[in-house]
């Protein structure tokens, strides 16, 4: 049966995922790319094959469609532009349909690799239908931004995360766990810290009778 993941996001000690003001020029606001240099890290000649290269390999592994916010998407203002076509260029890194969630749809996009972007004004439920049916049997990715993983945990849409909490502190942003609480009663919580300081979490749905 097919999964709903969460792979490879990271968050600050104090639970935000993108800093504040997000614009063109900075995706994380006031973050930068801090939330990010433990994955550019596994990337480079000679970095260790350890546990950051290990979670960094899962994160595209087993999916058949993802779901994001609009702002993972693009800056805010995005959708005035006719001819934004996301951030990562003619051969995005997701190689599957991809929805965006948004209340201004445009026609969906085709990509080099494998990846369309589609563009859907719907609630986390009937955009998770759509992304399903996409996907078949093989899993279905929220890819962020941290708001709509905040939506779809509270919507109890989630079988599995994966969470990168990286040691620093933001104080402002955009936060995961914003309204969220109790989740060891609803997830098995499991945490493992790399040489880096960054301490990967893995948070696993309970059974009903766990």
């Amino acid at each position: 049966m097919s999964l709903v993941r969460v792979t490879n996001f990271a968050i600050s000690l104090d639970g935000y995922g993108a800093g504040e003001p997000q614009s063109l020029e900075a995706p994380f606001g006031h973050a930068g790319m801090k939330l990010h240099e433990w994955r550019f890290a596994t990337w480079q000649p000679g970095a260790p094959n350890g546990l950051d290269a290990l979670f960094g390999r899962q994160y595209d592994v087993g999916f058949g469609a993802e779901i994001m916010g609009a702002n993972k998407f693009g800056p805010p203002g995005w959708q005035d532009d006719p001819d934004w076509r996301g951030w990562w260029g003619e051969d995005p890194p997701f190689h599957t349909p991809t929805y965006v969630l948004t209340h201004r749809p445009r026609a969906a996009m085709e990509m080099e690799g494998g990846t369309t972007f589609h563009f859907l004004d719907a609630s986390p439920t009937d955009a998770l239908v759509v992304a399903k049916e996409a996907a078949g049997d093989l899993d279905v990715r929220i890819g962020g931004g941290a708001s709509t993983v905040n939506a779809y945990v509270a919507a109890d849409l989630v079988d599995h995360l994966h969470l990168a909490v990286v040691p620093i502190v933001l104080g402002r942003g955009t936060s995961l766990w914003q309204g969220l609480e109790a989740l060891e009663d609803t997830f098995h919580i499991e945490a493992v810290t790399s040489p880096s300081g960054v301490t990967h979490l893995s948070l696993t749905r309970r059974s009903p009778s766990a």
